[in-house]
């Protein structure tokens, strides 16, 4: 039987997959990843510790979806994807005595929560803090990413909800979630371990989570 034009369809749009390269990102792929994103779309794609989930950082219904994909509360952390410093300073409070903890640690494997600048949308501030979390990762496809969005994409861990571990297959992730994403990024191995969580809010940092960043780094600042 043929499908009126008046019926809904019934099987949803399976994500885009792109293979892009770790070290020579394809230009092509990387405008067409941030066409998505401005478009709405969620995507997943890799990061210097694990794959994560990102969306544009002023889309609220791409947010709510990733919130769905992860059954988040509203006391969910996002953290903002960064390009450097100066961008980290737009949306986040930095005092000068952690500047130089900021540029010892970035790019890398941290994640700091700092109060938000009024540049943050409050639905990704932490309800009662008003925090948000910053991060600079250090992944080259990442990087070109950011490059040609020119700013922060609003990003989460790609941990399923029951899961301990965060996901590391990009087939499986298309094959799990291909229908609630729009793009699925294979930009090779990143690992399982997360990024260790530094509290910016007090005068002196404190380590709030050990991962993947080396906590030694950190107290040699």
């Amino acid at each position: 039987m043929l499908l009126l034009a008046s019926e809904p369809k019934t099987t949803p749009t399976m994500a885009q997959f792109f293979q892009i390269h770790p070290e020579n990102p394809q230009t092509r792929l990387i405008r067409q990843a941030v066409e998505i994103i401005h478009k709405g779309g969620v995507v997943i794609y890799p990061t210097d510790s694990t794959y994560a989930l990102g969306c544009h950082i002023g889309d609220k219904g791409a947010m709510e979806r990733i919130r769905k994909i992860r059954r988040l509360d509203d006391n969910h952390n996002f953290t903002l994807v960064c390009r450097d410093l100066s961008e980290i300073a737009t949306y986040a409070r930095v005092g000068n005595q952690h500047y130089r903890l900021l540029k010892a640690l970035t790019p890398g494997a941290y994640t700091f929560i700092h109060r938000a600048t009024k540049q943050v949308p409050r639905r990704l501030q932490h309800p009662r803090r008003k925090t948000i979390g910053i991060r600079v990762p250090d992944n080259v496809i990442t990087q070109h990413l950011l490059a040609e969005l020119r700013e922060p994409l609003m990003s989460t861990t790609l941990i399923l909800p029951g899961d301990e571990l965060p996901m590391t297959d990009p087939y499986e992730m298309r094959e799990i979630l291909g229908h609630a994403v729009e793009l699925v990024i294979d930009g090779g191995y990143c690992g399982f371990e997360e990024t260790t969580v530094i509290d910016m809010e007090e005068e002196t940092p404190s380590i709030l989570r050990v991962g993947k960043g080396d906590p030694a780094l950190f107290e040699q600042v």
